[in-house]
């Protein structure tokens, strides 16, 4: 396999053969959408002529244009490269599986099933999880894809200020920050204002 491939996963910190994880993208490209979809497909007549007259551009890429589902793709594979089994988080917590799967049911952890329960590592800490995180979660609206989530939770914040810096909401967390405020924030994912 490519050697610049497994520098780069390296240098991002990613555990990942460089062939599992080509691999984890030809997946992800394959589930999020065709090749070259024609966006138009997914309107009736008068939406795309209601979003045409206020400027959006429905037709399909041209030849030669860069892929825009390449920064997707390539998020999704990291996502799932570091996601945790429920095996992997019980080690990290010091319990049994079982008590994996109940906080997934509780709400108290998030996760996605994909062959097995997957769980984003960013709620975790070296040896527990994110303070304040069963509050964070439970305003979560359950329409956001845990792509969403993940940018959002690793995204500076201007509402969250430490130091006199935009924070991430985990940054926020492990600081010790008031969950309050940013389940206020995350509670607006996927609204229009």
């Amino acid at each position: 396999m490519s050697v610049a491939l497994e520098n780069v996963l390296a240098r991002a910190g990613l555990k990942a053969d460089a062939n599992a994880f080509l691999t984890l993208v030809e997946d992800a490209a394959r589930r999020l959408s065709p090749p070259n979809p024609d966006p138009a497909h997914y309107f009736s007549p008068d939406q795309v002529a209601a979003l045409g007259d206020v400027g959006l551009d429905l037709s399909p890429g041209a030849e030669g244009e860069p892929d825009f589902r390449a920064r997707t793709v390539a998020a999704h594979a990291v996502l799932a490269d570091s996601a945790l089994s429920v095996v992997q988080a019980a080690e990290l917590l010091n319990v049994d599986d079982s008590r994996i799967r109940h906080r997934l049911k509780a709400g108290r952890l998030t996760g996605w099933k994909d062959q097995g329960w997957r769980l984003p590592a960013w709620q975790f800490t070296g040896s527990g999880v994110l303070p304040g995180l069963e509050f964070v979660l439970r305003a979560i609206p359950e329409d956001q894809p845990a792509l969403v989530v993940a940018a959002f939770m690793n995204t500076p914040q201007s509402d969250l200020v430490i130091n006199d810096r935009p924070a991430t909401p985990r940054q926020w967390l492990l600081a010790g920050g008031d969950p309050d405020p940013l389940a206020q924030l995350v509670a607006t994912l996927g609204s229009p204002f």
